[in-house]
């Protein structure tokens, strides 16, 4: 995937060196540095700007500006800084009038992920940039910092534009942003910047994906693409309908008998562990137009369902990321791919399909597809991999976002320990999980008079008994439901992200493997 901005990794030297070179006329040099409370500036950056100390501190005060995080202050034609364009950032803590639990967060700060973000928006798409990444306090991990950082600046450049033939500015034309990077350690900084570089482009591609209209990512497209992973190293096997009903997934292909698309099982292997070891999989849910079926959704906002297969573009790009970085763990990642469409051959409400397990269900709706998809999928997995855990992903119920809202994904399992990894790896990366119960008694909604199931539970608790549904195909096997309905399309706007699709979960399954099954 091409990320809209370049980084280079350089020294202070060589900054401080290319910025006593004369700008190219057509592409005006941008100088960014980094402010604390009150303009504080690292010393190096103090020197730099010393003869254009004054012009700052008026342009501070007539903005007001006083290096707080989140906050930039912009000078243009600077005098005294060898720049045509000064910005500064500000990184620092809120005075203790603004409330004590906001000073508490601001001075602990180390989002340098937004902090990447803000800084790629202040300098804008085409820019030519030399951003000194020396902060007011240095880091514990300086170079790590600069390595999210970076990727906070890749993933805000992000754009999905490729169907508008008319752009609404010339900027979007002038190519990526193109950014020398100075920091105190230039060759510990460089790797983590190059890896840091896969990860974002692993969330390009999710968010691709989910961006893609459905006339053009089909099931056989979206398998397509997924295929060109082969080129990192991991090992793709394509199921079509024959074999998959040959396996018996009477569940996923109910789903899609009604489109004239052919519904896939993909399955991606990474192989980068023990032989002998057991892989972690991740199983997505991989929707790329729901109708609702026969049980047809309401016209409003229909046009969004072309993102309900968020899950599996986050485990599509998942397995780029852990594959690019040639990670030490093995890895499968399942993607059940069909189209839920209403035609004549269409599946029912009340229609009972066996599943492959062999458990039988009564679809009292056909718009709740998703588990059908995923209960195969599930059963697929176990038995092909025998994996050592399974998380899976879904934007599987409106109930979710009544819950949570766009904030946090909801997190179902029947395993403390793994439960415990996947809030822990959210909160690391951002991308929040919180955790609902289960139980018996929300276990017993989805019990059917004709099936041993029904895939619908009711009005209440849509999200839980969603899961439940999920778990009665997952026997003893450690397991996690992710409900991604709030996160995984129809993203607000943030410092890294001005995307529809934000390739939620990219990040949260990375991390997860890195902090736990590598070996």
């Amino acid at each position: 995937m091409t990320l809209n901005a370049k980084y280079e990794v350089q020294t202070f030297d060589e900054a401080e060196a290319l910025l006593r070179t004369p700008e190219d006329a057509e592409r005006p040099r941008t100088l960014v540095v980094f402010a604390g409370s009150e303009l504080a500036m690292a010393e190096r950056v103090r020197t730099l700007l010393k003869d254009a100390q004054a012009q700052i501190a008026r342009a501070a005060a007539a903005a007001k500006f006083k290096g707080k995080s989140g906050s930039s202050l912009e000078i243009l034609a600077p005098i005294g800084a060898p720049a045509s364009r000064l910005v500064i950032m500000g990184v620092g803590v809120a005075s203790a009038d603004e409330g004590e639990e906001k000073a508490e967060k601001q001075a602990k700060f180390e989002d340098f992920l937004n902090l990447g973000g803000q800084t790629a928006a202040k300098v804008g798409q085409g820019a030519s940039a030399v951003i000194l990444f020396d902060l007011p306090e240095t880091p514990a991990d300086a170079a790590a910092a600069a390595a999210q950082f970076a990727l906070g600046g890749w993933l805000r450049a992000y754009k999905f534009d490729q169907y508008k033939t008319k752009k609404k500015d010339d900027s979007d034309k002038e190519g990526p942003t193109e950014a020398h990077l100075a920091v105190s350690d230039a060759a510990a900084a460089r790797p983590l910047i190059a890896e840091a570089s896969h990860t974002a482009e692993a969330v390009v591609l999710a968010r691709t994906l989910v961006n893609e209209p459905a006339n053009v990512l089909s099931p056989a497209e979206f398998a397509r693409r997924a295929s060109e992973l082969m080129k990192l190293g991991v090992e793709v096997e394509i199921l079509d309908e024959k074999t998959m009903a040959e396996l018996g997934m009477r569940a996923l292909l109910g789903v899609g008998q009604g489109s004239e698309n052919e519904s896939r099982l993909v399955v991606l292997r990474w192989n980068g562990g023990a032989a002998d070891a057991a892989p972690i999989a991740f199983v997505g849910k991989g929707v790329v137009f729901d109708t609702g079926g026969i049980s047809i959704k309401p016209a409003a906002s229909m046009e969004d369902m072309k993102g309900d297969m968020a899950g599996a573009a986050a485990v599509t790009g998942a397995l780029h990321a852990i594959a690019a970085r040639k990670a030490k763990a093995n890895v499968v990642g399942v993607l059940g791919l069909v189209e839920n469409m209403p035609d004549g051959k269409a599946q029912r409400p009340g229609d009972i399909v066996r599943s492959m397990s062999g458990q039988t269900i009564e679809v009292i709706n056909t718009d709740a597809e998703g588990r059908l998809v995923l209960a195969d999928a599930l059963t697929y997995v176990i038995e092909k991999h025998k994996p050592a855990a399974i998380v899976d992903l879904a934007t599987l119920t409106g109930a979710i976002l009544v819950a949570l809202g766009q904030e946090y994904g909801g997190l179902f399992s029947n395993n403390d320990e793994l439960a415990d990894r996947l809030t822990k790896a959210g909160t690391a990366t951002g991308e929040k999980l919180w955790r609902f119960p289960m139980g018996p008694a929300y276990d017993k909604l989805i019990d059917s008079k004709f099936a041993d199931m029904k895939n619908t539970g009711g009005r209440h608790a849509g999200s839980i008994t969603a899961a439940q549904f999920l778990k009665r195909f997952v026997g003893k096997t450690p397991w996690a439901h992710l409900d991604i309905a709030g996160t995984g399309m129809g993203s607000p706007a943030s410092d890294i992200n001005q995307s529809w699709g934000a390739g939620w979960g990219v990040r949260l399954l990375d991390r997860l493997v890195r902090d736990y099954y590598e070996g």
